[in-house]
């Protein structure tokens, strides 16, 4: 883990999404650590308030913090105008935030919940944010994936899960989409001074999907806890790729155990990322170009 103590952030600004809790709680609470001015969203306004008086009790970092239900596309734009309103630059994305959910959801904007939490919501944010990302200089966009990836397929017949709904493939491509729109924003970036990477922050000791989990995580879970990453370990490779001054201009990789590794065949298909790309643009109500 990158060590707290230097000052290596000093001076930048950091926003990470879904920090108040898990790889993302532990990921601000580094960075400060590190002099990054840190913003972080949760959707419980006092738990989100909580979690940034220990981060900042860690350390000395500032840490504020945002409140919105990144499910809701409104609730993504509200942040966002936020997030414009209060910083003149921003520094790092971290788009951490994500879940896991057995039965099928829909959300206040008639998407599935998990396509529309782990996949629309850092589309539509990074979009939202990307000409002050631009606009301050060499800026990094992170977002968190999982080894799942390689296990998804992007159904574009029922990207919804409305006709057939499982937890674990809806899970599979939503992060398989996370790849798929990082390589393609990387592609859209060019030479841009704005890079943009994913990762898998490995089997993480969370709570994650504990709101509907399916049986194999309610019977598995428990016995394979001792063996899990902590959160800090979790955090280590979102850290590294927000912080290493060595990698400002690496762009368009997915990252696992803080290195550098090969994603899945199907990530690498530029006709299904460019397609998804109109596509999420247009659930959304973005110009999609290109």
């Amino acid at each position: 883990m990158t060590d707290p103590r230097t000052d290596t952030m000093a001076g930048k600004t950091v926003l990470v999404t879904g920090g108040t809790s898990g790889i993302g709680k532990a990921t601000a609470s580094c960075l400060a650590g590190m002099g990054a001015h840190v913003a972080i969203t949760g959707r419980d306004r006092e738990r989100a308030e909580q979690a940034a008086g220990e981060i900042r009790t860690a350390g000395d970092g500032q840490v504020d913090v945002f409140d919105a239900d990144l499910s809701s596309q409104s609730e993504v734009r509200r942040l966002a105008s936020g997030v414009l309103q209060t910083y003149a630059r921003i520094d790092v994305l971290v788009n951490n935030v994500g879940g896991y959910w057995n039965t099928r959801h829909v959300t206040a904007d008639g998407l599935e919940h998990t396509f529309a939490l782990n996949h629309i919501a850092p589309f539509l944010l990074t979009n939202l944010l990307l000409d002050r990302l631009k606009h301050g200089g060499p800026a990094r966009v992170v977002t968190v994936s999982s080894n799942a990836q390689a296990m998804g397929r992007i159904d574009f017949d029922d990207l919804q899960g409305e006709r057939s709904y499982s937890g674990a493939r809806a899970y599979n491509q939503s992060k398989l989409a996370n790849v798929l729109f990082t390589y393609e924003l990387a592609r859209r970036l060019g030479t841009s001074a704005v890079t943009a990477n994913v990762l898998h922050p490995g089997v993480v000791s969370t709570s994650f999907g504990a709101d509907d989990p399916g049986r194999v995580q309610q019977l598995l879970v428990p016995f394979m806890r001792p063996f899990m990453k902590a959160p800090a370990r979790g955090a280590a490779t979102s850290v590294r790729l927000a912080s290493d001054p060595g990698l400002e201009r690496e762009t368009g990789l997915f990252f696992a155990n803080s290195k550098a590794k090969r994603s899945s065949k199907r990530s690498y298909d530029e006709a299904v990322a460019a397609r998804l790309w109109r596509v999420s643009a247009d659930l959304v109500g973005l110009t999609a170009t290109g």
